[in-house]
């Protein structure tokens, strides 16, 4: 699938796997199954995997064995095309839903990134109490095991912030994010404090909507903008239970006036800043 084709939707599913590479792998075998006249409990008979094991392979639900490949190979001619698709397998990324995935490896090659959220504090600037918050109050309800990976994986991927300072990260978040109440008074004042000590990088700059302001250009809901090391735009929007990822020049093209627009009418980083401290000193 090229970028041009990736305005992708997610399958309704909170959890990373399958990941792409491996639903891919799965179809191919699937295809080369059936081209060849077999079902799935005479093609386990032959690489001596149970027909469930094929079936999981070809749904893109179980990392296929080495000798799962090497024996499909030999059924299918040895053609070496399921050797070299092998080496690409990935089990996807732990913590991420599966309609994030792409847009999460996008953003660790990115040249700038710009956000505007009008849910909730934006993922690189959650604290970790508010991270669990999130996914706490997620339904279906996830295991304790599965808050942990999600909050996680949100607190690792702000490691870019840090660890890439030449690449500018643009927030520009709705007033009444930050006034949302969860836990006590010292969590509300922990997501203040993180998100204060992590505006006050160089590379960060955090812009807030007051609530007093007028209605604008991006009433549509939240969205991410992007810029490739190849000069290429992308956008990427959220709502329940989906992502798309958005590859169209022209609709990049008019959600980055929209996002420059509300820049314009947004508090300054500094006056931002100042409207922070001054929430957190009410608490």
């Amino acid at each position: 699938m090229t970028i041009d084709d990736a305005c992708v939707a997610g399958n309704g599913d909170r959890e990373p796997d399958p990941s792409d590479s491996l639903r891919t792998f799965g179809a191919v075998v699937q295809a080369l199954r059936e081209h060849a006249g077999l079902s799935r409990a005479q093609f386990g008979e032959l690489v001596r995997f149970s027909k469930h094991t094929v079936e999981s392979v070809e749904l893109g639900r179980r990392m296929p064995e080495e000798s799962f490949v090497e024996r499909a190979e030999e059924v299918f001619g040895n053609t070496g095309a399921l050797r070299r698709a092998a080496r690409f397998l990935s089990r996807g990324e732990p913590g991420f839903a599966a309609w994030f995935q792409r847009w999460a490896r996008l953003e660790r090659k990115a040249v700038n990134l710009c956000t505007y959220e009008c849910r909730l504090v934006p993922g690189l600037l959650q604290s970790g109490e508010y991270a669990y918050a999130v996914f706490e109050g997620t339904i279906p309800l996830l295991t304790d095991e599965q808050l942990e990976t999600q909050a996680i994986a949100r607190m690792e991927r702000q490691t870019m912030l840090y660890e890439r300072p030449e690449v500018p990260f643009s927030f520009i978040v709705e007033e009444h994010v930050f006034r949302r109440r969860f836990g006590d008074r010292a969590k509300r004042r922990n997501l203040l404090d993180h998100v204060l000590k992590l505006a006050a990088l160089r590379n960060v700059k955090l812009q807030i909507i007051p609530v007093e302001g007028p209605l604008h250009a991006c009433l549509d809901g939240p969205v991410q903008l992007l810029e490739t090391r190849e000069g290429r735009r992308l956008a990427y929007s959220e709502g329940q239970q989906t992502g798309r990822l958005i590859a169209d020049r022209k609709e990049v093209s008019l959600l980055q006036q929209r996002y420059d627009t509300l820049r314009s009418q947004a508090l300054t980083p500094d006056d931002s800043r100042g409207l922070l401290e001054r929430l957190r000193g009410a608490l």
